[in-house]
């Protein structure tokens, strides 16, 4: 699999999908009139696919993990953010189950390209390396 546009990477468009799917959930009406934390959950799910992407146009393995390692870190934001919204009653719990599970999943495979990136770098190749073999664990 050859990624040559941040658009390629599947962890972005996870990002992106989960994006639609907390603005969606914070539409809702009771949701929608707490400001502080519609916009918190909303600023923390923007953070990650850009982080991603900010990453991936630096060309060099050492920011691409530091992004991405800043993106995993606003997943962990956002569960946050929903675990508060499910304890207020914004959310139902199965609503909260299904989210919060796709944040887990994206957080893991976000890890896992870390880990990939790092082991890469250890081995001496770089992001022009990666471009054009890519990791199976960021599918």
């Amino acid at each position: 699999m050859k990624i040559e546009r941040f658009e390629d990477l599947p962890i972005w468009r996870k990002a992106l999908k989960l994006t639609k799917e907390i603005y969606n959930l914070t539409n809702q009406p009771k949701f929608s009139k707490d400001f502080k934390l519609r916009d918190q959950i909303r600023g923390a799910i923007i953070s990650v696919s850009s982080n991603i992407v900010e990453g991936f146009e630096k060309n060099n393995n050492n920011e691409f993990i530091r992004f991405l390692k800043i993106a995993k870190g606003s997943v962990g934001e956002a569960r946050n953010q929903l675990y508060i919204a499910l304890t207020v009653g914004y959310i139902s719990q199965a609503k909260f189950n299904k989210i919060n599970k796709e944040l887990e999943s994206l957080a893991e495979q976000i890890g896992g390209f870390i880990g990939y990136l790092e082991k890469c770098r250890s081995q001496g190749k770089f992001i022009k390396k990666i471009r054009q073999s890519v990791n199976p664990l960021i599918r």
